[in-house]
């Protein structure tokens, strides 16, 4: 694996749904997948791929909002918890095991979504590579949505060890400390978990592309029309933490 691609399967794995769970409440699931639909503005029954879709809360809800969803993720075990709430729910998601670098799928589909921090993990080559399946897998001038973190927001903002970020619940605490490479613009998070009696550490890293890399990125991939909105919606601007970028096929 090259330096700096994360293993995903590790990092995206039980300890991250036991800690990210209790923040990722119904409403705030509901929120989102109401702000991915605005965004993909598409009719009842548009095609759409949620790539990096986890357990699927985004997925279900907008199959439930009347589109024809496609969930992708590499971690079988979210995949069956993502396709057994669609049982639950009644919805006709469809959830598939994948990596988003070779997706076993043909399109097109009207929209495509990666949302919640989901991209970025891989090497440089291997981001470009998910840009342009994705553009593979749509028609032509379908939607792609985007939810990052903002490379000058975050950078703005950073402060270095020793600070760090805690989760913790009854049974446990995550740990993650942070650092950030502006030699290869990424942040790399060296997380502790101790768990149940048992201490877990790790180190992965994300790339965070400046909007000008961005729009270099999509281009080679074949996207057009690249927009860029900060948080709530708004401007972007060097304060903004969070970036969503929707791009044309």
């Amino acid at each position: 694996m090259p330096d700096d691609a994360t293993d995903l399967l590790a990092l995206f794995g039980d300890d991250y749904l036991h800690f990210h769970g209790p923040f990722l409440t119904d409403a705030r699931s509901d929120a989102d997948a109401d702000e991915v639909k605005a965004l993909l503005d598409l009719p009842t029954g548009g095609r759409v791929l949620d790539a990096g879709c986890g357990t699927g809360r985004i997925a279900n809800r907008l199959s439930a909002r009347g589109l024809a969803v496609v969930g992708l993720d590499l971690n079988r075990s979210f995949v069956e918890v993502a396709a057994a709430d669609a049982r639950r729910l009644g919805v006709p998601a469809r959830f598939v095991v994948a990596d988003l670098v070779a997706v076993p799928l043909n399109g097109p589909f009207d929209g495509a979504v990666i949302w919640f921090n989901s991209f970025g993990y891989l090497h440089d080559d291997g981001n470009r590579d998910v840009l342009a399946e994705l553009h593979r897998l749509l028609r032509p001038g379908g939607i792609l949505v985007v939810d990052t973190i903002h490379h000058d927001g975050f950078v703005r903002h950073f402060t270095p060890a020793p600070e760090v970020s805690v989760m913790d619940t009854e049974e446990g605490v995550l740990l993650d400390g942070l650092s950030f490479d502006p030699l290869r613009g990424r942040v790399v998070i060296a997380r502790t978990v101790v768990r149940a009696g048992v201490t877990r550490r790790s180190t992965h890293s994300l790339r965070l592309p400046t909007v000008p890399e961005w729009r270099g990125w999509l281009a080679g991939a074949g996207f057009t029309a690249a927009a860029f909105t900060g948080d709530g919606g708004g401007s972007l601007d060097v304060d903004s933490w969070r970036m969503v970028i929707r791009a044309r096929a």
